[in-house]
């Protein structure tokens, strides 16, 4: 089997992802310089408008103390570093003081809304198209193994939420640790200008609030992964009961699979709410930690205003404002603890997906072929998922051009198995399949597939045009090749009696046709391609038998001048092929032609003696297999 997602041993460690996460947002570093530039920007303006503020202070209390208006007061001239005219009325000073606060206020509101648009637009939703472009880039190239062990909701959540996750690094933790690691240190300098003794005291019960941010990060991060696995365990249910509503609603479980999956909805809330009380418990009690420190200004500052040892409003005012700002930067530390969990859990889960091997790919000195002959050979050819048992064991098996041979067997014979190794939808555990002559395992791929065209036993249409399904492996192709796709297909009279012919959009999986109709769009869409060889996993198992004398019209069409396999159960099916091959548990027991296998006992003639042809039942001879 392929690599199993959210295995106990997959993926990398916490350093590694954070390692991982610095590596992907540094692809992103220009923009981020912006986003940083203007952060610091804004915490200049703060600065300065803070400094303008207690300045003012100062000058008012100057003013009304000593009732005089003769010079400005020497802080603001040791501020601005130049000389207001002596003669200006103290209200003009303060005038002037009251503009340079609101100009700092109006360019703050623009800096502010150009780093919205730079985090929001340039940032956020930049790097959620790149990886989501990245990763589903990456599942186009992984083999049917991958696909084979993990589930589609588990997949379709790491491609839309996980994604988010990894975007919360680079804004909410990246960006904003940065912002806040420059932002503490310039507030504690500038304290620590105004008054260390008084910055010490106040910031004393800091260290208390990061080693509570440590405690607070070990216990969150297995509740944020519990939480993952339990939303991506209701998307995979809500996506089953959607693919399978008909079932459900033929056996009247409507009720019952309500019930389940508000069970599972309520698990989720009951599973957030323990991530709501640790996030609700750490924020009061970070709060209450910086509060703390508001205590103390009042106090120990107090007492330096009182002494003269610290002025009130460049002194003290200042202070308070600075201490306010640090203790909002370090309650930014539970929200950065939270996301920078929530970024781990997911980049974790979204890494898994893009760690995952390509076992299946072109190699480095890949053959390039344009066009193929068709000439098949297997070679003592086993193949096995995993570990588990040979699912295919030591098949030789020779195709001339042309030929068309027929696959009879029982239910997990190794059928489809066989036909997926020829475009290497797996490859081969031993032995290996040429096709003229060349290791497929040498052919590059993309020529490869091109040479192949493929009808499965259930044909998936997409929720696009009659003409799109068809062109979906050519779509350069023009209107008269679709055309004539369809007429090979015996699909051109039923397409045109479509309310808008080829251009008709078809609903989710072509629900709105039939299936004999839907499977000779299959077969129009693998002919277009003017494949060399043709692959038909027993596209008539599901069908009618007036839908199958159709489909048989389309197939002889189809199969003529092309190497064919196809699966089949039916002899009306099978009495068509050059020659029969027989698989019991991954091994060719018999092969041959229908007139000759009927007349030999075994696997063939059990299964013909099991149906009618020509309204007589064939006889076993003695000896054989009864049915």
């Amino acid at each position: 089997m392929g690599p199993l997602l959210n295995s106990a041993d997959a993926g990398p460690s916490n350093p590694e992802l954070v390692r991982r996460l610095f590596k992907l947002a540094w692809r992103y570093r220009l923009r981020c310089l912006q986003v940083l530039g203007i952060q610091l920007i804004l915490l200049t303006m703060g600065l300065f408008g803070l400094s303008f503020t207690g300045v003012g202070i100062d000058y008012i209390r100057q003013v009304v103390g000593h009732r005089a208006a003769d010079a400005p007061p020497q802080a603001v001239i040791r501020f601005l570093h130049f000389s207001l005219p002596a003669a200006w009325h103290p209200m003009h000073v303060l005038a002037v003081l009251g503009c340079l606060i609101l100009a700092l206020s109006m360019c703050r509101a623009f800096l502010n809304y150009v780093y919205a648009v730079l985090v929001n637009i340039l940032v956020q939703q930049k790097l959620v198209v790149d990886l989501r472009a990245e990763i589903y880039d990456k599942l186009q190239r992984l083999s049917f193994r991958f696909f084979d062990a993990n589930t589609t909701g588990s997949i379709i959540t790491r491609v839309t939420g996980d994604v988010q996750s990894v975007r919360m690094f680079v804004d909410q933790v990246l960006i904003q640790s940065v912002i806040m690691v420059i932002s503490l240190t310039v507030y504690a300098i500038y304290m620590a200008s105004l008054s260390p003794g008084l910055t010490l005291a106040c910031l004393a019960t800091t260290p208390v609030l990061w080693i509570l941010a440590a405690l607070f990060s070990r216990k969150i991060q297995p509740e944020y992964a519990e939480n993952r696995n339990l939303v991506e365990k209701m998307v995979q249910y809500l996506a089953e009961s959607i693919q399978g509503v008909a079932v459900v609603k033929g056996f009247g479980r409507e009720k019952e699979n309500r019930d389940k999956f508000e069970a599972g909805n309520a698990a989720i809330l009951t599973q957030q709410y323990d991530i709501f009380w640790l996030v609700s418990l750490f924020s009061p009690t970070a709060g209450f930690l910086t509060r703390i420190n508001t205590i103390v200004l009042l106090g120990y500052g107090g007492v330096l205003v009182a002494r003269g040892q610290l002025p009130l409003g460049a002194g003290l005012v200042v202070f308070a404002g600075l201490l306010d700002q640090f203790a909002g930067q370090v309650n930014n530390v539970a929200a950065i603890v939270n996301s920078v969990q929530q970024s781990l859990i997911g980049a974790k889960r979204v890494f898994e997906i893009l760690d995952a091997p390509v076992d299946v790919r072109s190699a480095p000195d890949a053959v390039r072929r344009s066009r193929f002959d068709g000439a098949v050979r297997f070679e003592d050819v086993s193949f096995e998922y995993g570990r588990l048992d040979p699912v295919l064991r030591d098949v030789t098996l020779e195709v001339k051009p042309g030929e068309c041979v027929a696959i009879l067997g029982a239910t997990g014979s190794g059928k489809s198995v066989l036909m997926s190794l020829i475009p290497r939808f797996y490859d081969v555990s031993r032995g290996r399949i040429l096709i003229d002559g060349i290791d497929v395992r040498h052919l590059d791929l993309n020529d490869l597939r091109r040479n192949i065209g493929t009808v499965f036993q259930e044909s998936f249409l997409f929720s696009n045009t009659v003409a799109a399904n068809i062109a979906f492996g050519h779509p350069h192709a023009t209107q008269e090749q679709i055309e004539r796709a369809a007429r090979i297909a015996a699909a051109h009279d039923f397409i045109m009696g479509l309310p808008k012919g080829y251009e008709t959009i078809l609903g989710e999986s072509g629900n709105s046709l039939s299936g004999g109709q839907r499977q000779r769009l299959a077969i129009a869409r693998a002919v277009l391609l003017e494949p060399a060889i043709l692959l038909l996993d027993d596209p008539t198992a599901a069908i009618d038998s007036e839908t199958e004398h159709e489909i048989f019209e389309a197939l002889d069409r189809a199969i003529a001048g092309r190497t064919t396999f196809i699966v089949a159960h039916r002899l009306s099916t099978l009495r068509r092929a050059d020659v029969i091959i027989v698989l019991e548990n991954g091994r060719i027991v018999q092969r041959g032609t229908h007139a000759d296998l009927i007349k030999v006992p075994g696997p063939y003639l059990h299964v013909a003696n099991l149906q009618l042809v020509d309204g007589r039942e064939l006889q076993e001879p003695a000896g054989g297999m009864k049915p």
